[in-house]
């Protein structure tokens, strides 16, 4: 029986193509967000498969050795690594009940509220999923950008207004 008490905290995705400034976005939005208060967790997808841990280490060294699963920790944090084929964004998100939002880096494909980040040079069409797009953030003019009409663009270079739109978009 799954427990419907966990609070699940407001998502959202900052998704585009590849090398269109998600990261770049996502860690300016984290200290303006922190500053006004939001407890802020970040989820980053991986279309690859990518090392876990730093070779060498003690922990790298147990799962060489065969342990499905490691994990250190000290007094203030901890981080576990586990093989396991199919995991969920969903299941990500379960571990994080105590944030106040947390922000996912890519799933455009995804049912979440998204802003897409589309960049000079980069891009200038939408390639994310429309349903639950709530912005673009850019730093192109509007006429240049190909995209559906229905949704407001925001200033890639101004962390402060793209993070008052975030938070106006969760206020309950």
């Amino acid at each position: 029986m799954m427990n419907t008490d966990v609070k699940i905290p407001p998502v959202l995705a900052v998704c585009g193509v590849k090398d269109s400034g998600k990261t770049t976005l996502i860690t300016k939005l984290i200290p303006v967000l922190k500053d006004r208060g939001l407890r802020v967790a970040t989820i980053k997808h991986d279309g690859h498969d990518f090392m876990p841990d730093v070779p060498g280490t003690d922990s790298a060294r147990h799962r060489e050795a065969g342990a499905y699963a490691a994990a250190v920790f000290s007094n203030n944090r901890y981080m576990l690594t586990r093989e396991q084929c199919g995991v969920t964004v969903e299941e990500m998100i379960a571990f994080f009940p105590d944030a106040d939002l947390i922000l996912l880096e890519g799933c455009k494909g995804s049912r979440y509220p998204k802003i897409e980040v589309i960049r000079k040079g980069n891009s200038c069409e939408s390639v994310s999923e429309q349903e639950g797009l709530l912005a673009i953030a850019t730093d192109l003019p509007a006429d240049s950008i190909m995209r559906c009409s229905h949704v407001p663009l925001l200033d890639l270079n101004k962390p402060e207004g793209i993070a008052d739109f975030v938070i106006s978009c969760f206020e309950k």
